[in-house]
């Protein structure tokens, strides 16, 4: 499920009278990007949205039993606190997957939480945590799933992607480096950075991303992290048979 698929100003934007931002069409309102897959074993969630608390209570999602990491930029990490009630659900920490830069990020950012003497305190008042590494390239099994992490390019940064079964999950990418390729081979669905019609340094504009989605091959292509310079029907109507832009709440099988 889609919990946003905005850029990080999010739609509306804070001030912006366009007629995207003031729009009546629901799925022209965009929060923050944020995934959940729904695993055999429970809700693994993708990156934590600065709206994730708003997010899981509109789509009713009561429990996160891991979360996984693309990269540790704010709009895709600053969310994090609101995961410190999950502990006190699971009895015990809350499995976090990430690069070993993002864990950093993360313990810099929230150092309240690392703290040993807060560690000490009941679960729900601070995020208790548990670390794993993730490598790109590599697989790992995550609530009895096997997830691929893929190394993707976001601009001057490195980021990840994640394969699960034949759904690729590609948000934040400039680009797809040459070792990235074969692991994106014989999709049904490509989830793909699709920003707005103009050039960006940092993420695939439209035209762009319609090309490396032809590319791919794909059955469906959904594009997320999206600004408020795109329409959601009027650009549907513009793109390629089936490509199409992804909205918050959105829903898929991953079978």
């Amino acid at each position: 499920m889609f919990l946003g698929t905005g850029t990080s100003h999010g739609v509306p934007v804070i001030g912006c009278d366009c007629a995207i931002c003031t729009s009546r069409d629901p799925k022209n309102q965009r929060t923050r990007c944020s995934l959940v897959l729904g695993l055999p074993e429970g809700n693994l969630l993708i990156d934590t949205s600065p709206e994730l608390r708003i997010q899981l209570l509109r789509e009713g999602i009561g429990r996160i039993h891991a979360v996984a990491y693309t990269h540790g930029h704010a709009d895709h990490l600053f969310g994090l606190d609101d995961l410190r009630i999950f502990p006190s659900y699971l009895g015990g920490d809350l499995p976090i997957y990430c690069e070993t830069a993002v864990e950093q990020q993360i313990r810099l950012a929230f150092s309240y939480a690392f703290d040993p003497e807060v560690q000490q305190y009941p679960a729900g008042g601070v995020p208790k945590l548990r670390f794993s590494p993730l490598r790109p390239g590599v697989p790992i099994t995550i609530l009895g799933e096997n997830i691929l992490p893929i190394r993707l390019e976001h601009g001057r940064y490195q980021v990840l992607g994640f394969r699960i079964g034949q759904i690729a999950y590609c948000t934040d990418t400039s680009g797809i480096p040459p070792e990235s390729w074969p692991l994106l081979q014989g999709l049904e669905v490509l989830i793909l950075d699709g920003l707005r019609w103009e050039p960006h340094p940092t993420h695939l504009h439209l035209e762009a991303a319609v090309a490396l989605a032809q590319k791919l091959a794909a059955r469906r292509t959904l594009l997320t992290h999206i600004c408020h310079h795109l329409d959601h029907q009027q650009t549907n109507a513009r793109l390629p048979p089936g490509m199409e832009l992804a909205y918050d709440g959105l829903r898929i099988p991953l079978q």
